[in-house]
């Protein structure tokens, strides 16, 4: 069932939406900005009644993020969270999903303060090791989540391994893929049934879009995924949907700069006498190097890493002058975060201690700037905290 993938992903983002005017052949899409159709007579339209159910731009969007990721439907929302939410709507009270344990603090916040009121269960688990997941599984669990790498540790999950697990026992394998992006990995060629991303992050790669998208292996999952993407209505607006296929169309390049610019960057942290550990999928070294670079084309473009002591974490950050303190990541600027009082806030403190996320953390999320520029604000900044008593 899944899509064969007739050209390179590089032209295929590059040519994201091309085809898709049919009335004139505009290159660039159109965006439809309209709530409404017109009816050309009673009972029948051309294909658009309202834009929360069908906009034309939107739809030049999904179908850009199907033809990436390799799947047979995409369906674009408001945000990634509210892509996640649709997908769990295809769950019902009294079900058990098994997540990543290192998992981004905004999902973590929905499973946890919103979801397990409405009688879904969570569990969180180290997802390298299919056979600590398939130990886990209930008789109940009906997915497994993942994230890899994760937010903000970079642990490396097992996409074939789980869903080879959750195929054999009915239950969907769904992985979060914004860190990647699929021009670094492509889950659902690896077995997985769905995947979700925070499209604000690389897909739109410019800081200026609040967007999320499913992609669907199964076609009767992507209908179901539509929906609920019409019936909640979370959709992703028309400009907003050619903000997106106008990121996507540089997907390949900004990628590959700001990965070969995290590679500098992680190598010269790795060095420093302040920095007390990287974690980057680049380095030698790195738990399940072996592992991601079986499944993905690339380490990407984040890289974690920790000081020698809590107190050294403001006035390094304070310090920096051409890194961007921001809560975000895949955008064409340099961005930097605590995630422990910033992105995981809302996870309890024991809770992030137990899955090593301490105090001492900060991610950054690499662009493309001139990585001399960058080393130099790094290294400018540690020396400032070193020094801060």
């Amino acid at each position: 069932m899944q899509l064969k993938r007739k050209r390179s992903i590089d032209t295929l983002a590059a040519q994201a939406g091309v085809d898709a005017d049919r009335a004139f052949g505009s290159v660039s899409v159109p965006i439809y900005q309209t709530a409404i159709y017109r009816y050309e007579k009673f009972g029948k339209h051309r294909g658009f009644d309202y834009s929360r159910s069908e906009n034309p731009t939107r739809q030049a969007a999904e179908t850009a993020l199907a033809d990436l990721e390799g799947g047979t439907r995409g369906v674009a929302f408001s945000s990634g969270m509210a892509a996640i939410q649709a997908v769990m709507t295809l769950f019902r009270t009294g079900d058990h999903i098994l997540c990543s344990d290192d998992l981004y603090g905004g999902t973590y916040r929905l499973f946890e303060q919103i979801l397990k009121h409405y009688g879904l269960a969570f569990d969180y688990v180290d997802m390298g090791d299919p056979r600590a997941v398939e130990k886990r599984m209930r008789k109940k669990t009906r997915a497994v989540f993942l994230e890899t790498p994760t937010n903000p540790l970079m642990k490396i999950a097992d996409i074939g391994g789980v869903a080879r697990i959750s195929r054999k026992k009915g239950i969907l394998s769904v992985v979060d893929n914004t860190f990647m992006s699929p021009l670094l990995q492509r889950p659902l060629a690896l077995g997985a049934d769905m995947v979700v991303h925070s499209a604000t992050k690389f897909l739109g790669g410019h800081n200026d879009l609040i967007g999320g998208a499913v992609v669907t292996v199964d076609p009767d999952l992507g209908e179901r995924m539509h929906f609920a993407q019409k019936a909640v209505g979370a959709v992703l607006s028309p400009f907003d949907s050619w903000l997106l296929l106008r990121g996507v169309k540089t997907l390949a390049v900004r990628v590959s700069r700001a990965q070969q610019n995290a590679e500098v960057i992680a190598a010269f942290l790795a060095a420093h006498p302040f920095v007390r550990k990287v974690f980057y999928p680049g380095l030698p070294g790195h738990t399940r190097r072996e592992l991601h670079f079986s499944q993905a084309d690339g380490p990407g473009a984040v890289i974690s890493f920790e000081l020698p002591r809590k107190s050294a974490v403001p006035p390094f950050l304070n310090a920096l002058k051409t890194i961007l303190l921001a809560e975000s990541l895949g955008g064409v600027e340099s961005l930097i975060t605590h995630p422990s009082t910033m992105t995981h806030a809302d996870i309890p403190l024991e809770e992030q201690a137990a899955v090593g996320l301490t105090p001492r953390l900060v991610r950054l999320s690499v662009g493309i700037e001139n990585p001399d520029d960058l080393v130099t604000d790094l290294a400018q900044a540690l020396r400032k905290a070193k020094g801060h008593r």
